[in-house]
């Protein structure tokens, strides 16, 4: 069998960790090529690569645009099995166009419902796999509920449950006040999930909610957090499961008083681009940090056939991951571990067409090589 070529769109953070990832776990020999619109940006990143793991894998830079592609871009994807998509999302249906025109299976990270709905019409007859919002949010959490809401099922013998509950939070070690914030990822994706609508089930029917208007305190290893709606998180689950669950929601985790000092922000926006808007006023205010952990939780309760009320759970706290001599920070490494795992998933032959949270076998995908590495270190 002939070793796979996986075609990595976007030299970014997540694109850089999903390169090393592959890069790192030899049993899952895989070439490379990594694709951006700056050439000198994706050199850089396959001699960081190179030079941070000893690996078997080829990898190449290629050049992107904004045009047709050319000889050396068409090349590359004729040679590649799959593509990661790692860029923007708005720039999503074009990669996955792209994956159609060339017959390669697609994976994505985006949480954008417009374009996820797009991608998802695109995709419908293709003979390949489209694995959509593979990261961590939407993505790991989802799958992980969909465990808990099997495990319970089959626990207590039933086969509807109460309430099905995902939260994540990609949080710095500290936070100050005003704020108690600090970016570790992409500020104009939580501008934008700050002020989209949610996707929830509430009495066994979806609905959407607005974003921010529900903040709640919780407890995860006696820490406290507050959480709140946020869009995208949910994922194709309210779908899937909202005649089997009364209540179903995804919530994002804070330090408690960032959302008071959100909220705060968003009543001086009267008019204009909420979205750039909050992006630019976050962006005057709160740090760029470097040093972060994510925050897992989630739990399926109900009752049992006898009446008595029940509830499972897991949380998890994942630090940095320290992969050969570089260390990827938590989002990173929490974003770029799925992905990959549903990349080998696709490898395997398993899909063609679109493929939803919810049709992903739960066992298969968090046993997963790649998933073990980066969530199960607690």
């Amino acid at each position: 069998m002939s070793k796979p070529t996986i075609f990595i769109a976007g030299a970014g953070g997540i694109g850089q960790a999903v390169a090393l990832l592959i890069a790192e776990q030899n049993h899952f020999d895989a070439d490379m090529y990594i694709g951006d619109i700056d050439l000198e940006k994706a050199s850089r990143v396959v001699e960081w690569v190179l030079s941070s793991v000893p690996t078997d894998s080829h990898i190449k830079p290629v050049k992107m645009g904004s045009a047709a592609p050319d000889s050396n871009l068409t090349r590359a994807f004729e040679e590649s099995g799959v593509l990661l998509d790692c860029l923007p999302g708005s720039l999503a249906p074009t990669m996955a166009s792209f994956a159609i025109q060339y017959h390669m299976h697609y994976a994505n990270l985006t949480e954008y419902v417009k374009e996820t709905d797009m991608i998802i019409e695109m995709s419908r007859n293709a003979k390949t796999g489209f694995v959509l919002q593979t990261g961590l949010a939407p993505g790991y959490i989802n799958i992980l509920g969909m465990k808990l809401y099997q495990d319970f099922c089959e626990r207590f013998k039933v086969d509807k449950i109460e309430r099905l509950a995902m939260q994540v939070g990609a949080l710095t070690n500290n936070a100050v006040a005003p704020h108690f914030y600090g970016f570790t990822w992409s500020p104009i994706g939580v501008a934008t999930e700050y002020l989209k609508d949610a996707w929830v089930v509430r009495n066994g029917e979806k609905t959407s909610v607005k974003a921010l208007s529900a903040t709640e305190g919780i407890v995860l290893n006696g820490v406290a957090y507050e959480d709140d709606f946020t869009s995208g998180g949910a994922a194709d689950l309210p779908d899937a499961l909202q005649a089997k669950v009364k209540s179903l929601d995804y919530k994002t985790l804070r330090y408690p008083g960032h959302y008071d000092w959100v909220r705060q922000q968003l009543n001086q926006i009267t008019s204009g681009d909420k979205v750039q808007q909050l992006e630019e006023i976050m962006l005057k205010y709160i740090p760029m940090v470097d040093d972060d952990r994510v925050v897992v939780y989630a739990s399926a309760s109900g009752q049992d056939p006898n009446g008595h009320f029940h509830m499972i759970e897991k949380t998890l706290c994942i630090p940095p991951l320290t992969v050969g001599r570089t260390t990827l920070r938590a989002i990173q490494a929490t974003t770029a571990a799925p992905m990959v795992e549903c990349a080998r998933m696709l490898l395997e032959g398993r899909w063609a067409g679109p493929v939803f949270q919810s049709q992903i076998d739960p066992n298969a995908f968090l046993s997963g090589p790649f998933v073990k590495r980066v969530y199960n270190r607690n």
